[in-house]
């Protein structure tokens, strides 16, 4: 079972649900049916029984198949670019920290990284609305131009506000672009392995967490900051040409009326609007440590090579992270899969990081942090796919995302102002990553009863 609300009275958030419910599949919640059969009644006559509508239809998902594994390729490239690129921002941090920005304070510098991530999230509601009208084709042609063009500005980029406009802004729209489309896309393709496939689609923003940062720190000193951009945009546009080539979505897009409440009446449900919080208090704390654990490992003494590497250390362990706990999810239940993975983040942030001094103990905190961040972003669209009906999945997700991307935008700046504050002591921004992490945790374990009660089961 999926986590179908039964408190939200929206049957249509569960596919296997409304193909058993008569009264859905009669037409009693306003569904259009795509096709019919006929049924003798008890006085003999035939009359037109209304058939489950394809949409809503558990049995309606392949589940499979060369386009539906095409798409989860062409998804997993965009994730490589979009959260893959978001992924170095550690690195960034620190080299604009460094060089180019070694005038700014660590919370400006902060805001650049802060703006990426916001930007990329922000877009959801309205990419997701773009979505629902025209499909994916158009934003995945306007997201590899904008990202792109960003980044090959970014590499010519000298000042402060350069920055801000080719890398945070520029660039970043263009990652939302190509971000929502590729969950949601697969998420139409896929109903019993929803979990497992878009856990390989996540698993590709960690491999480009991985390979790119490794790229930026070994061509910097080769070729200079601005050819080492340049050629990430180049391998970043090859990859969004193949996205463009194999993504597509199984449900023919419906252009309706813009409609601002669409955005505004999930939040009506409790289910929904707990898991919003527990995502907007969770990510407020994740993205710290992607921020500063570079700066803060030189804080502590280690290698200016092996501090770099820590960023590639960490996003190669949430490989694991992100595909794991999504096919376990399958399994045991989704939100009990995040509110595991969820706890294990927040002790590792408040036991493992807040008293680590030693390079030993900073690697072992990246690789598990890794593992346990990796299924907070990717069980994401997952909890928010199990919740809501599949025709307006693009819109209800892109919501989440755009509330969450708030968190995005002052976690960091918020961290660095503390930073600042306590004279260069890391102890109280990690104090405030691992509490915003625990109450996100905490409204994950709120959601989680409301849909399925107190009682141990899969949900």
């Amino acid at each position: 079972m999926t986590e179908s609300n039964p408190q939200s009275h929206n049957p249509l958030a569960d596919p296997e649900k409304s193909e058993g419910d008569p009264a859905i599949n009669n037409g009693h919640h306003g569904s259009t049916n795509a096709s019919s059969q006929d049924f003798t009644s008890q006085d003999g006559e035939v009359v037109e029984k209304p058939a489950v509508n394809p949409m809503m239809d558990a049995s309606a998902f392949p589940d499979g198949g060369a386009k539906a594994w095409l798409t989860v390729a062409g998804a997993s490239s965009c994730l490589f670019v979009s959260f893959g690129w978001i992924n170095c921002i550690g690195v960034f941090q620190e080299y604009y920290q460094t060089h180019q920005l070694a005038q700014y304070s660590p919370s400006d510098v902060a805001w650049i990284p802060a703006l990426q991530i916001f930007f990329m999230l922000f877009g959801g509601p309205f990419v997701g609305k773009i979505f629902d009208d025209f499909g994916p084709r158009y934003l995945l042609c306007g997201g590899t131009f904008l990202h792109v063009f960003g980044l090959m500005m970014a590499s010519i980029s000298k000042k402060y506000y350069q920055f801000l406009l080719s890398q945070a802004i520029c660039s970043a729209i263009g990652a939302s672009m190509i971000f929502y489309p590729a969950f949601t896309c697969v998420s139409t393709w896929f109903f019993k392995k929803r979990g497992a496939a878009l856990g390989l689609v996540a698993a590709g923003s960690s491999l480009g967490g991985v390979i790119l940062p490794i790229m930026v720190i070994r061509l910097i000193p080769e070729v200079g900051f601005g050819w080492a951009m340049r050629i990430c945009a180049f391998l970043i546009l090859a990859l969004l040409i193949f996205a463009n080539l194999t993504v597509r979505s199984r449900i023919a897009p419906t252009k309706r009326p813009f409609d601002p409440m669409a955005f505004i009446r999930p939040l009506r449900e409790p289910p929904f609007l707990l898991l919003t919080g527990a995502v907007f208090f969770f990510y407020w704390g994740m993205f710290i440590p992607f921020t500063f654990i570079v700066e803060e490992a030189y804080r502590h003494g280690m290698s200016d090579r092996m501090a770099n590497y820590l960023v590639p250390i960490l996003n190669g362990a949430s490989i694991f992270g992100r595909t794991v706990p999504n096919a376990l999810a399958d399994k045991v239940g989704r939100f009990n899969m995040m509110i595991v993975m969820a706890t294990f983040t927040s002790v590792l942030i408040l036991a493992l990081w807040l008293p680590a001094t030693g390079n030993a103990a900073l690697i072992v905190f990246a690789v598990l942090f890794g593992i346990g961040s990796g299924a907070g972003i990717g069980l994401t669209p997952v909890l928010c796919a199990g919740i809501s009906p599949i025709k307006d999945i693009g819109v209800r997700t892109g919501t989440v995302f755009a509330i969450a991307s708030i968190a995005a935008l002052t976690g960091s700046p918020l961290g660095g102002r503390i930073i600042t504050d306590s004279h260069g002591d890391f102890k109280y921004t990690i104090v405030f990553a691992g509490l915003s992490c625990a109450i996100g945790t905490a409204l994950f374990l709120a959601a989680r009863i409301v849909i399925g009660g107190v009682k141990m089961g899969k949900v």
